[in-house]
């Protein structure tokens, strides 16, 4: 069975550490957009990362469980945050929040699986 619980309450951790960080280094965006956007991703994907392997330190790891939190958290993070981009003070339209944003969400399931691809690759061993 899958693990909903502790899957919602790290997918919020997952959306509320980049969002949080982005408010702290919201001056960066203003003078250098890339800089700003590079450092967003990388926050993303250290996160995520240290996330997955918390969530997995008890349990083994597995391709279907990885795929599904991975979404999971993909969903979480875009049920959260577009609401306050696309009314909030920005009100970006939803290609440009797409593209400028939601598309970085995809990190949570392709390093899930990623992750679970080598973790299986490791026990071959």
């Amino acid at each position: 069975m899958f693990p909903w619980k502790p899957a919602f309450g790290l997918g919020v951790l997952a959306w509320l550490v980049p969002f949080l960080l982005s408010f702290a280094l919201a001056p960066l965006r203003q003078t250098n957009a890339a800089m700003f956007t590079t450092v967003m991703f990388l926050v993303l994907v250290i996160t995520s990362g240290a996330l997955l392997v918390y969530f997995f330190r008890r349990r083994p790891v597995r391709l279907r469980v990885a795929v599904l939190v991975g979404a999971f958290w993909m969903v979480i993070s875009l049920a959260l945050d577009y609401p306050i981009f696309s009314r909030g003070p920005m009100r970006m339209s939803t290609l440009g929040y797409f593209s400028e944003i939601g598309l970085a969400y995809l990190v949570f399931p392709v390093l899930a699986v990623v992750a679970a691809l080598l973790a299986k690759h490791e026990a071959i061993k």
